[in-house]
């Protein structure tokens, strides 16, 4: 196990990314968003998808520097096609124009559709919330094999499809929901996977169909699947993500499995201030938070937490501590950095000076 600081794991995506191509400024948005999964402690979205990264560029599936292309731009209706664009940059852009369209009309509905892997949807609603906006989305997953089943379904049809929504509050966004509809992201069991550790009870099925803790089959041999978070409830909202994020936004869903990973993503940007007054507006979702944290801990908890504030306290801690990378992680991440021609040198000097000093474990 590594223990690295937020800034050496950025100077290596940096890096990475602008070897795969990318201009500077393209290359600090897609470290700054994995880094900032990573702290958030969402380590299945951060810096270990750089492999993957460096093998959709190979075959041809994520096109560095894109310009996106807009296909409607119509009042509060924006739909803008990424064309297989870096998704970190593609999303972030999109939101960013949703977040001004919405200060201007009150609200705006975006379609982002043909991006490349997005990362974490809680980026995007981080960057409404700074702004004094609510956001709302639902994205989907295509040009990948199928990984989740839907409710009484022994074979996989669909994606991790998450579900993001946030309010902000007095400080910050006061409560974040971002998720899969899975019970735990792929990404998570790749983590697992790669530290060697079974995945939680209820979590993935076997070739058979059969419940299994045992992630090698689904990362390793791409068999079995994941399983929806609770039951048919969960199974529905992952179907209306796909509905609402493939279909409403215009892609239609496809799953042919390329090998690629393209999100689509349905979003509402709202401009609370629009609504009313924003510090009364920021005081009530307060006071939800406070009632919801007033309930007495359940046994074997210390206090009760409302959505997001588990990523707060994880980056904190983080940018304190430094970040935990796994050794089969980080070894791929060298090899992808080293099929791109950046020698050993050069990685360990963007890692940092001190990096040997670094290492635990």
């Amino acid at each position: 196990m590594h223990t690295i600081s937020a800034h050496a794991l950025q100077a290596v995506t940096r890096l990475v990314a602008r070897r795969m191509g990318s201009t500077d400024a393209e290359a600090a948005e897609v470290a700054d968003h994995l880094v900032r999964a990573n702290l958030a402690g969402h380590d299945s979205h951060g810096v270990g998808m750089l492999p993957r990264y460096v093998q959709l560029l190979r075959d041809g599936l994520l096109v560095p520097n894109q310009t996106p292309l807009t296909v409607l731009d119509s009042g509060a209706l924006l739909v803008i096609d990424a064309r297989r664009g870096y998704g970190p940059r593609m999303a972030a852009d999109a939101v960013r124009r949703a977040i001004g369209r919405a200060q201007e009309l009150g609200a705006c509905v975006l379609a982002l559709r043909n991006s490349s892997h997005i990362g974490r949807i809680g980026t995007y609603a981080e960057l409404a919330s700074a702004a004094g906006c609510a956001f709302t989305a639902f994205v989907n997953v295509a040009d990948h094999h199928n990984i989740q089943t839907t409710w009484q379904a022994a074979e996989p049809r669909l994606g991790t499809n998450p579900f993001c929504a946030a309010v902000p509050g007095a400080d910050g966004p006061a409560v974040l929901l971002d998720m899969a509809t899975t019970t735990i992201a792929a990404g998570k069991a790749r983590v697992a996977y790669n530290k060697g550790v079974p995945v939680p009870d209820g979590c993935l099925i076997d070739a058979a169909g059969n419940p299994t803790n045992d992630p090698a089959g689904f990362i390793r041999d791409h068999t079995g699947a994941l399983k929806a978070f609770g039951m048919h409830k969960g199974s529905g909202l992952a179907v209306m993500c796909e509905v609402m994020a493939a279909v409403a936004g215009g892609q239609g869903a496809f799953h042919t499995a390329r090998g690629g990973i393209l999100n689509s993503m349905l979003a509402t940007v709202i401009d609370l201030s629009k609504l009313g007054d924003p510090a009364a507006i920021a005081r009530g979702v307060e006071s939800v938070k406070a009632h919801v944290k007033s309930a007495c801990p359940a046994p074997g908890y210390d206090e009760v937490l409302v959505p997001g504030e588990p990523e707060r306290r994880a980056a904190a801690k983080r940018m304190q501590q430094g970040i935990e990378v796994d050794d089969i992680t980080w070894r791929e991440i060298r090899a992808a950095a080293e099929s791109l021609g950046i020698t050993a040198a050069e990685f360990d000097q963007a890692a940092g000076a001190d990096y040997s000093k670094l290492q635990v474990g």
